[in-house]
């Protein structure tokens, strides 16, 4: 999907059957597609679709179908208002953005219930830092890290678990939580999927190249693009074949999780070809080291305006869900965007 349009131009465009809505929102709305292969790229407009050889004709109308088709909300998000808001709360030492400043109960449960009044659809709890370079620690300190903060806010507020262990994830889902984010892709802990087999509870999947603590040491790929497209569609196929066959699932293509800036760029770029997967797309943008390496800015609490203008591109990308740590700033950043798009 290419060439997208929002707001009043976009419902007159699709009014007009001059623009096709993503998920049936006539919101945003897209009259171009790119048909990417591992040797070419190739622009076309909606109306030229028709005139394409017959097996790719097929292909991209099953495409289309899953892109239009409006999606059913869980986890508290409303897929039809773009984007929500998933508020990042790290109880760890060594966060690579605020490590330590709310370990401590109080200060935990303040600022998550904080996030959630400024708008934040779900707060994303995490004991264990996945930043690069940092190592695995015992699943009993990460439990101890956040058990309390849980029992005392997963009654308030959804919660979302960050979390790569089973037993953690089975622990949370006692506790009310209404959504794991699993930033290995599910590829850490083999119990993981039995688990959200037997639970039911709707997932991230994440794609990571390596482990935290190599992620970043010269990552390749043959095309960053197509092969984490591949990854999903075949995380996908394998979680059918075992058993999960609900569609309350979110795809994240894990920036700076085993990507070089020209990596995440290329996947910003073009986020909207993971919409052809036919899942919610979740992109975690907030304070990135991409922001620093194009601004300069080193200090990671100083990135808002990039954390700002990467959400207002990703949004007009459609993208459903952006994890972010600085709620009230990305919230007024694309509330005034989406006004001005209304005048």
């Amino acid at each position: 999907m290419c060439n997208f349009y929002y707001g009043k131009e976009s419902k007159l465009l699709v009014g007009k059957k001059k623009a096709l809505p993503l998920n049936n929102n006539k919101e945003i709305s897209f009259d171009h597609i790119e048909i990417i292969s591992r040797k070419s790229k190739k622009k076309i407009s909606i109306n030229q679709i028709s005139k394409l050889p017959k097996e790719l004709k097929t292909k991209i109308f099953l495409d289309l179908k899953k892109i239009t088709l409006k999606k059913k909300n869980f986890s508290n998000f409303n897929f039809q208002k773009l984007p929500n808001f998933m508020g990042v709360l790290n109880l760890t030492p060594d966060s690579f953005s605020d490590g330590g400043k709310f370990n401590k109960k109080s200060k935990g449960a303040k600022h998550a219930l904080q996030m959630f009044k400024s708008g934040a659809k779900i707060i994303d709890v995490g004991g264990e830092s996945t930043r690069p370079g940092s190592k695995t620690i015992n699943k009993k300190i990460e439990w101890k890290r956040i058990e309390k903060i849980l029992k005392q806010i997963s009654k308030k507020i959804p919660i979302s678990l960050d979390t790569r262990k089973s037993e953690i994830m089975k622990k949370g889902v006692k506790e009310g939580i209404k959504l794991i984010n699993d930033v290995s892709g599910l590829k850490y802990d083999t119990q993981t999927v039995s688990i959200l087999k037997k639970y039911k509870t709707p997932f991230v999947i994440q794609h990571s190249k390596g482990t935290p603590d190599n992620m970043q040491n010269k990552p390749r790929y043959n095309n960053e693009l197509l092969d984490i497209y591949d990854f999903f569609e075949e995380k996908i196929k394998f979680l059918r074949l075992a058993g999960i066959n609900h569609n309350n699932i979110i795809i994240d293509p894990g920036i700076g999780f085993g990507k070089n800036l020209k990596h995440n760029m290329s996947l910003i770029r073009n986020i909207s070809i993971f919409h052809s997967l036919g899942f919610p797309i979740l992109v975690g943008n907030s304070r990135k080291s991409f922001i620093k390496e194009l601004s300069g800015t080193n200090d990671t609490k100083n990135r808002i305006g990039g954390t700002a203008a990467s959400s207002i591109y990703l949004m007009m990308q459609g993208v459903q869900v952006l994890r972010v740590h600085d709620v009230n700033e990305m919230q007024q950043t694309l509330k005034v965007f989406k006004q001005l798009l209304r005048y």
